[in-house]
């Protein structure tokens, strides 16, 4: 929706031109939003409920690409992972800063299509923009995102609550985002053998959506308030299922069984993997960005939880001594590795997350 516009350079607008340009749009409308931009600091009131706070770092050719990621995604993408984890604290996002570097490629019509993105997430969600930063780069894009949340003491939830027989649930589906990262880079790799060739997408809408577009699962946090349920633990999954459940069982000493054939996986998500010769089930395990919920409950909940199309409870909590396993289809036990996503160790564009929580 931008490509016709003549080209304006950002460096014509000045650092706080810039910020008044492409945040006008952005209107305050949460009453915890006592000042937002345009002061050094941004202020919330907390109305004696507590302040849940993650930050998360996207940087370009690590995070995304920009041969297949339009900004408009990317924009939306920053703030959806970075809602996601205070989803993963059953609290409710409330405002977002954003912070960017761009380097002189960039153009303020592309500034205006990442935050157009930013824009639709921040709708989508109901969360105020409320302050960040801008600055150059000499490498390409970088953009932080600070979100803050709120939720009553007594229904946050960490990962370290987790207890000996609790049921471990998910929700969604999982495999799809790192299956559309596969689809993504092949058409990337047939462009830059022949530049004239279109990327084939068709068939593949979902999981390429999966990975552009992820949606944090503010949706399931309302459903455990419809049903007044209060998760012993929870965490997102960026990193993959695998890396996840070693988080849960770290923070809270549990064991966790996890059963193959009660794992959700779409059945694009299973012939993708088919077709690139990949075991579904290693892509649900470990491929991340995925970005549902992974939290335990009491049993007690099984009756709340077992009709819900969008939950699946996939396993349960052992003894800390039993270690973390996989029962297979055919029976087999298998131990579980973390192999998902790890900073700093790969140039894959895949989402890390740094959170506080307090």
């Amino acid at each position: 929706m931008f490509e016709d516009r003549e080209k304006t350079h950002i460096s014509e607008l000045g650092e706080f031109g810039l910020i008044d340009h492409l945040t006008k749009k952005f209107e305050s409308t949460k009453p915890e939003t006592i000042l937002g931009i345009g002061d050094d600091a941004a202020i919330t009131a907390s109305d004696f409920r507590h302040q849940v706070i993650s930050t998360d770092m996207f940087v370009e050719n690590i995070h995304f690409d920009m041969m297949y990621s339009p900004l408009v995604h990317i924009g939306y993408k920053c703030i959806s992972s970075s809602i996601s984890d205070i989803c993963a604290m059953n609290a409710t996002a409330s405002q977002v800063l954003v912070s960017v570097a761009l380097s002189s490629k960039y153009t303020l019509q592309a500034a205006e299509e990442l935050y157009a993105g930013m824009h639709a997430a921040c709708e989508k969600y109901g969360v105020d923009l409320i302050g960040g930063d801008t600055s150059s780069s000499v490498i390409g894009m970088c953009i932080n995102v600070t979100a803050i949340g709120y939720a009553n003491e007594e229904t946050i939830v960490k990962r370290s609550g987790a207890k000996e027989g609790d049921l471990l649930c998910v929700s969604g589906d999982l495999g799809g985002a790192y299956m559309g990262l596969q689809i993504l880079e092949r058409e990337k790799q047939v462009f830059l053998e022949n530049n004239e060739m279109k990327p084939d997408l068709e068939g593949k809408d979902y999981i390429v959506g999966r990975q552009l577009r992820p949606e944090a699962r503010k949706d399931i946090i309302d459903l455990f308030n419809e049903l007044e349920i209060r998760p012993t633990s929870m965490i997102d999954i960026s990193d993959g299922l695998s890396s996840e459940i070693f988080h849960l069982c770290k923070h809270s000493e549990v064991g966790m069984k996890v059963y193959e054939e009660k794992l959700p996986i779409d059945q694009q998500t299973y012939d993708t993997a088919i077709e690139f010769n990949l075991a579904p089930t290693t892509c649900a395990m470990n491929g991340g960005e995925d970005y549902e919920l992974l939290f335990t409950v009491p049993q007690s909940a099984y009756d709340k939880l077992k009709n819900s199309m969008d939950i699946s409870i996939i396993g349960y909590c052992t003894a800390v001594h039993e270690g973390k396993e996989l029962i297979t289809k055919s029976g087999n036990v298998v131990s579980l590795e973390a192999q998902g996503w790890e900073n700093f160790t790969t140039t894959t564009t895949k989402s890390d997350e740094t959170q506080t929580e307090d």
